[in-house]
C-alpha cells in the first residue's frame, strides 16, 4: 500500500453477493421496434429536409438574389417579405405533418409493441413467489403506480 493511502490495510472487505443475471428481453430486438425506428426516421429525414432547405432557400436567395427578392407585389409587400412570411407556413405544415404520422403510423405500431412487451413480462413473471402485502401499494398499473 502507498504510505498515504486512505485506505488503512486492516479494513474489512466484503464481497458482492452473487447476483444471477437474466438475459432481459430487449426491446431493441423486436422486428417491431426496428420497423418503428424506421418510420420515425424516414419522416425525420423528410421534414427537415424541407423545413432547413426552405429556409437555407431563403437565406440564399436573399444574399444572392436581392434584386428579385426586393420586387413589389403588390404595395409594399415584396416577394422577399412574402417568402419569409412563408416560413411560418412551412413550420406550421411540417408539425402538422408530424402529428398525422405519428397519429396514423408511429403510434399503432408503439401501442402494439407496448402491449407485447407487457405480455412477454407477465409470463416471465408468472413463475415467481407471490408478492407480499406491502408489495400490492407498488404495483404499476395503466396509470402509473397506485396511491396509497
Amino acid at each position: 500500500m502507498p504510505e498515504f493511502s486512505p485506505r488503512r490495510e486492516d479494513t474489512p472487505t466484503f464481497p458482492l453477493p452473487h447476483i444471477e443475471h437474466t438475459q432481459p428481453s430487449r426491446i431493441s430486438h423486436h422486428a417491431e421496434f426496428r420497423s418503428l425506428r424506421r418510420a420515425q426516421r424516414r419522416f425525420g429525414i423528410r421534414a427537415t429536409i424541407l423545413s432547413v432547405g426552405g429556409f437555407l432557400l431563403y437565406v440564399l436567395l436573399s444574399f444572392f438574389a436581392p434584386v428579385v427578392m426586393n420586387q413589389p407585389l403588390f404595395g409594399r409587400l415584396t416577394i422577399g417579405l412574402t417568402l419569409g412570411l412563408g416560413q411560418f407556413a412551412v413550420m406550421g405544415v411540417t408539425a402538422w405533418c408530424y402529428v398525422r404520422h405519428m397519429r396514423t403510423r408511429v403510434d399503432p405500431l408503439a401501442h402494439g409493441l407496448r402491449v407485447r412487451m407487457r405480455e412477454d413480462e407477465s409470463r416471465r413473471a408468472r413463475p415467481a413467489a407471490p408478492r407480499s402485502e406491502a408489495g400490492q401499494f407498488f404495483q404499476q398499473g395503466a396509470r402509473g403506480f397506485r396511491a396509497w
